[in-house]
């Protein structure tokens, strides 16, 4: 019995064993309608009830359950019914039942009962399938719509018999309802040549021949045919052009192609032949019989072919061309490469971009000039920034030195204190410069000596620089006449020049001479300055960089890329023009115009009275910097003026409200009560001092001083103050309150 129990527990398994190689899914049931075995692909096929897929499970309970769930469309909102008609159709023969899941799959389901009451179930997975099948049935519709709705000539014919199987519309009416196709060629021959063509290659393109009509009329035609497979037979799918029809179409294209304002070309690819041309085209380049006489570089074609041949069409390809006269020009070609009868054609069209290349060098220098623009902007925001900020210290330094060097009588000590004035003076006109450059315009334009100048920016470079042997020539004539300029401004120009060729020439160790020249230019109303010399020069390919804000060669720290931009925008403020020389071979030379002054002498305004010989005179100052504030108290106290100094807005309207001032001096900028709302106050309370208040601000670049300065209307003074200036402005304050007070 053992034996037994083994041998049949083997064929258990050699049964399980051969079901699970099945390939479709397989299900055992009993007599019951219970599961006995299934196989993997049958749990797979039935995911959706995967889980109940168990031995003893009763065939009735599976179909609710497969109802439930919602996995066959037809049972879904009628799942009473649907298991009923199951059940009561009981369980009989069904061979290849297509059965349809929601999920989109297709299974082909197979039942076959048993000789012992039960049944087998098999599944295959079919969705493949009928999905290449609708696709199939789908394509094929579709392409008999798309071909019964073309107005192409199209036929498709047996090979052997030529009885045709298929035509479009179009071939009905041309040929008529003819049953054989070769009783469309007019010569018998003809079609021979043509089958035998195709028989080789398997297809035949634009095969010239005659045709015959449906009304017996032979007409020339251009037919195209592909052999294919066609349900199991070879089948010839053949296209027909009636050439009529297209001479007549060509003619009447060259008709509109002559008339078109266009430059067209048709050239032949490999011999440059012209086979048609536009008047256009022959107006550019004349009658030419090839193409290859239109290319100022012979090689050009031959690498325009290359591309072009590779690519199969260009656009706006541009390339240097040789009119009828022999002018040279830049184009845009736009081609494509096409067969005409048998052979590779070029279509072009060609489009002069003299105009088009002018405009956009132009459209260049407008957006360079406009970049540069914002640059010169940011920059001069930038030394704006700085100028405030040193404006303050410096005017304690310029004024304090200039008060001890009236004090000091000790040689060597005034000898100290002329050297710490001299240098602060030139900090001083230095800020100024910059803050004349930020409002991009010279601060004190008067005729200029420029001998003088060039002499004074000389002597500055050679007190400061070391030299390392390097000359520094100046070659001035004697009748120069004077600039229009600001001395200060334009000698810093100079100076920057200076310095930059001397320290080219130290870094590359090339060069010994900076000659500084200058010539007039009556025909152009200028004066010619001219810094030369003859180091490394400037390498071409940065040249027209020189003057951006912040461009530099020099390493780190040792330049700012300020120098030059500097010198651009100090120059075209005085309506003048600096350039680099780039004709000149050797070194660097620089020139610059400037406009030629009105050659009147010029001559400084005086106060309108001295302070001196006015005495017992109350002053009132201003300025949130203590320093400043004092310095210009004591200033006004050494001309014998009692002067109060306070340090808030506040405390000047409280001073104001409670004494009596012949002068008023006050800051801009300063937290809480302002340079505007002192006006405010002046214009409301005290209406009597504002012929005798000034400002002395370090700020007249921000929009708000601007805005107050101009409504105002009164006078001001920029920080650095040297207590010339400062006495210069009290006694036109002192002389306007005199004038106002005897009217």
């Amino acid at each position: 019995m053992a034996n037994d129990f083994q041998e049949i527990e083997k064929a258990r398994d050699l049964l399980r064993d051969a079901i699970e190689s099945l390939k479709e899914g397989f299900a055992l049931y009993d007599d019951d309608r219970r599961l006995l075995m299934f196989n993997q692909r049958y749990a797979e096929m039935n995911k959706g009830v995967a889980d109940l897929l168990k031995p003893g499970l009763d065939w009735e309970i599976l179909m609710r359950e497969t109802a439930r769930r919602g996995i066959y469309a037809d049972a879904i909102g009628n799942e009473e019914q649907w298991v009923s008609d199951r059940l009561a159709n009981g369980i009989e023969f069904i061979q290849d039942y297509e059965l349809a899941e929601t999920d989109g799959r297709t299974y082909l389901v197979s039942v076959h009962p048993t000789n012992l009451g039960g049944f087998v179930v098999t599944r295959e997975d079919i969705t493949d399938r009928k999905q290449a099948e609708a696709e199939e049935r789908d394509g094929d519709l579709l392409i008999r719509k798309v071909l019964d709705a073309s107005s192409a000539v199209v036929t498709m014919a047996r090979i052997g018999d030529g009885q045709i199987l298929y035509r479009t519309p179009a071939a009905l009416q041309m040929f008529g309802a003819s049953k054989f196709a070769r009783e469309h060629y007019a010569k018998p021959e003809e079609r021979a040549d043509f089958v035998t063509l195709l028989l080789a290659d398997g297809h035949v393109e634009n095969f010239k021949l005659d045709l015959c009509n449906a009304n017996g009329k032979i007409f020339p035609a251009s037919i195209s045919s592909q052999l294919i497979d066609y349900k199991g037979e070879e089948v010839i799918v053949t296209s027909i052009i009636d050439l009529t029809v297209q001479q007549e179409a060509d003619a009447l294209i060259r008709q509109v192609m002559e008339a078109y304002p266009a430059a067209i070309n048709m050239t032949h690819a490999e011999t440059g032949e012209v086979l048609f041309a536009t008047p256009e085209i022959k107006a550019l380049f004349g009658p030419a019989r090839s193409s290859k006489s239109y290319y100022a570089d012979p090689t050009e074609r031959q690498r325009y072919l290359k591309d072009l041949r590779e690519a199969g069409s260009l656009k706006d390809r541009r390339m240097e061309f040789v009119d009828a006269n022999g002018r040279k020009f830049w184009a845009a070609d736009s081609s494509r490469l096409i067969e005409f009868n048998g052979e590779e054609v070029i279509v072009s069209n060609t489009r002069d971009l003299t105009d088009e290349l002018a405009i956009e060098e132009e459209l260049a220098k407008q957006r360079e000039m406009l970049f540069q623009n914002e640059k010169m902007s940011a920059l001069g925001e930038l030394l704006a920034g700085v100028a405030h900020e040193l404006n303050n210290p410096l005017s304690v330094v310029v004024g304090h030195s200039l008060m001890l060097k009236d004090e000091i009588t000790d040689p060597d000590l005034t000898a100290r204190i002329e050297k710490i004035s001299n240098a602060a003076e030139r900090c001083a006109k230095i800020v100024k410069t910059f803050l004349a450059m930020a409002r991009q315009q010279p601060s004190n334009i008067e005729d200029v000596d420029v001998a003088g100048l060039i002499a004074t920016a000389a002597d500055v470079v050679g007190y400061g620089t070391p030299s390392d042997g390097i000359r520094v020539v100046q070659k001035i004539p004697a009748d120069l006449p004077p600039v229009a300029a600001d001395a200060d401004q334009i000698t810093q120009v100079i100076i920057n020049l200076i310095i930059n060729a001397e320290q080219a020439m130290r870094s590359s160790e090339r060069g010994d001479l900076i000659e500084l020249s200058a010539r007039p230019r009556f025909d152009s109303g200028m004066v010619e300055l001219t810094v030369k010399d003859n180091g490394p020069g400037i390498p071409k390919a940065i040249r027209a960089r020189i003057f951006e804000p912040f461009f530099t060669t020099k390493e780190v720290g040792e330049g700012t890329g300020i120098g030059l931009a500097f010198c651009h925008r100090i120059i075209l403020s005085h309506g003048g023009q600096i350039r680099l020389d780039q004709s000149d071979s050797t070194g660097t030379c620089m020139r610059i115009l400037l406009p030629i002054g009105a050659q009147n002498e010029f001559m400084e305004d005086e106060p309108k009275d001295s302070i001196s010989s006015l005495l017992s005179l109350k002053a009132l100052v201003v300025d949130d910097e203590v320093e400043v504030g004092e310095l210009h108290a004591e200033i006004l106290r050494r001309e014998g003026f009692d002067v109060d100094f306070v340090s808030s807005g506040e405390e000047a309207l409280r001073n104001l409200r409670s004494q009596n001032y012949d002068v008023f001096l006050s800051d801009l900028n300063m937290p809480g009560v302002d340079g505007r709302k002192i006006y405010q106050a002046l214009v409301a309370e005290f209406p009597h001092m504002l012929n005798r208040t000034a400002y002395v601000t370090g700020d007249t670049m921000g929009q708000a001083s601007q805005a107050l300065l101009g409504e105002s209307g009164l006078p001001h003074l920029e920080k650095p103050v040297s207590p010339l200036e400062l006495r210069t402005l009290v006694g036109n304050l002192l002389a306007e309150g005199k004038e106002a007070t005897d009217g």
